[in-house]
């Protein structure tokens, strides 16, 4: 954009990055216009130009998750079991498409969430408003695609006086002719009803909800609410020549490690993973490997830092680096040495070749002498994905990631005021490069999630101005909205089967849609109301006011 801008080649424009304070989509695309405004001043003060925004200016001129409004007719059997759907999602674009089109398309793909629909017609609406032009965030449609599917899943329950967890088990993904989404995509290596009756029993989620109905009864005007939801994400960016990356590697001959790669540090631990994942491949301590910045004059035309695929991408790239200095070390000790390649060892940061040990710093060095090249890139692009969109039909996602979430609340139905009491999460993340930082992702995904369906609401005036443009008007969560009790586990012995980065799984987006469950939970306690015979409608974000006017619309129907 810098280099359009200006009307430059895009060699003159080097960009450095070495980390973001927060990324969560809106600076995918919407960083580049006051990027664009410095350059400008830039280039002609021939000074250097620092541009930043006032917090109010920020919230009202860049763009926010595209709000959609969605409709649905669905038919399903005495079961609960869906039979036929039409669902419709309709995306507000803003004045400007921007990344539109991709992110309804993510809404459609994942308008089934975790379930297979028979018989299902899905649309969607990209619709221009007088607002500004709203872009990625954290899940990027995912998450506006699956809550109809969810809330579909509660009105069932509803109507047929069911446990909304019956029903959706009922509806999951299986095998054979239930495997199959609606773009035509095989489930394969479905854990998701493994993933929901594991958390079913750890949760003592059978027990609770009779505690529950039994509370609710005693209660006129305490509420409580219980709700268990899944997910499933597809992994991949929807456009295919975004899923490729590159790296760097140099080996210095003191044995420490130079690494850059093509992705962006914005606090989600992935410099620290794709360092781990260079000091695993060489068997060396990970405080030998130093990530430089984000830098367009080392890793050319990287892709963004999005659609949860940071470590897949970037981490393979490294690791293909890696693996060609190494083998390069290794041809050299066999050379030197007459030794065979299955006598060449790397372990705890020595390199054994035969029956000599060398330090990996030693090793280094030799190598050096010896004219072996330590530097190397590496490239990784996805493989398996595909789609047509003139048929609706392919292979999107290279592989689905897997949880599910509990949540209980508790609501005040003078007030609408309401708590999350406890959350349980289980999520699969294949075979873990860093679970304290996976643990954290999905941690703060939830919790971020929550605060989306629950307090964020954003109000526009009729011009299409933003009203809720700051810190006072924009409720975000904070540590007193998480849940009380939050226990949060990862699926043990997990690996992807697909050919991931240490079969590794994605975890930056997934857990943001277990937020759901609070949304539900929420729902639940509202049903109570009318002895869980009507299905409340509770639109999103569920601040205390639409809480109340769903609770009085409880009221008034049960009259």
């Amino acid at each position: 954009m810098v280099a359009e801008v200006l009307d430059i080649p895009l060699n003159k424009v080097l960009v450095d990055m070495r980390r973001m304070g927060g990324g969560f989509g809106g600076k995918e695309t919407q960083a580049a216009p006051w990027a664009c405004i410095a350059a400008l001043l830039a280039n002609v003060t021939k000074r250097p130009v620092k541009f930043k925004l006032a917090r109010v200016d920020d919230m009202v001129m860049t763009g926010k998750r595209h709000p959609f409004e969605n409709n649905y007719t669905v038919g399903f059997d005495n079961k609960g079991q869906i039979k036929g759907i039409n669902i419709e999602v309709n995306s507000n674009c803003g004045y400007s498409p921007d990344l539109s089109d991709a992110v309804t398309d993510r809404a459609m793909f994942h308008s089934d969430n975790a379930y297979f629909l028979d018989q299902a017609t899905v649309t969607g609406n990209r619709c221009k408003l007088n607002t500004v032009s709203h872009t990625a965030f954290r899940g990027f449609g995912g998450p506006q695609g699956m809550m109809t599917i969810e809330m579909v899943m509660d009105d069932i329950a509803r109507h047929t006086g069911k446990d909304p967890l019956a029903i959706r088990k009922a509806n999951l993904y299986g095998t054979d002719e239930r495997n199959e989404t609606h773009y035509h995509q095989k489930i394969e290596h479905n854990n998701l009803a493994e993933i929901i009756d594991t958390l079913e029993e750890s949760s003592d989620y059978q027990k609770r909800r009779k505690a529950i109905t039994e509370f609710n009864k005693g209660n006129e005007i305490l509420k409580k609410g219980i709700a268990l939801t899944p997910v499933k994400f597809g992994i991949s960016f929807t456009v295919q020549h975004l899923n490729q990356a590159g790296a760097l590697v140099h080996v210095y001959t003191d044995g420490t490690i130079h690494l850059s790669h093509g992705g962006s540090e914005m606090g989600q631990g992935l410099n620290t993973k794709v360092a781990q994942i260079v000091a695993e491949e060489f068997q060396v301590n990970v405080d030998t490997v130093a990530t430089s910045s984000s830098r367009t004059d080392k890793v050319p035309n990287s892709s963004p830092t999005a659609a949860s695929s940071g470590t897949d991408l970037n981490g393979k790239a490294a690791e293909a680096a890696a693996k060609t200095i190494k083998q390069r070390l290794i041809d050299f000790a066999c050379e030197q040495y007459q030794v065979t390649a299955d006598q060449v060892k790397f372990e705890n940061s020595n390199v054994i070749v035969g029956d000599q040990i060398f330090s990996f710093a030693e090793f280094s060095q030799l190598a050096y002498m010896g004219r072996v090249s330590l530097s190397s890139t590496g490239f990784y692009k996805t493989p398996k994905i595909h789609f047509d969109r003139a048929t609706g039909k392919g292979h999107p996602f290279f592989y689905f990631a897997t949880g599910a979430a509990v949540s209980e609340v508790i609501i005040d139905t003078l007030t609408g005021e309401y708590k999350t009491l406890r959350t349980d999460i289980l999520q699969d993340v294949g075979h873990s490069i860093n679970p304290a930082i996976d643990i954290g992702q999905i941690e703060g995904a939830f919790v971020q999630g929550m605060g989306w369906l629950t307090t964020e609401e954003l109000v526009w005036n009729e011009q299409g101005r933003l009203l809720s443009n700051n810190p006072a008007t924009y409720k975000i969560p904070a540590i007193n909205d998480a849940p009380e009790d939050f226990r949060v586990a990862l699926v043990p012995d997990a690996t992807n089967r697909e050919h991931t980065i240490y079969n590794s799984k994605a975890v930056g987006e997934p857990p943001f849609m277990l937020g759901m469950s609070v949304w539900s939970a929420l729902k639940d306690a509202i049903s109570s109301v009318s002895d869980y015979k009507q299905s409340p409608i509770l639109d999103t974000p569920a601040t205390p006011e639409r809480v109340l006017w769903a609770v009085e619309s409880m009221k008034a129907a049960n009259q």
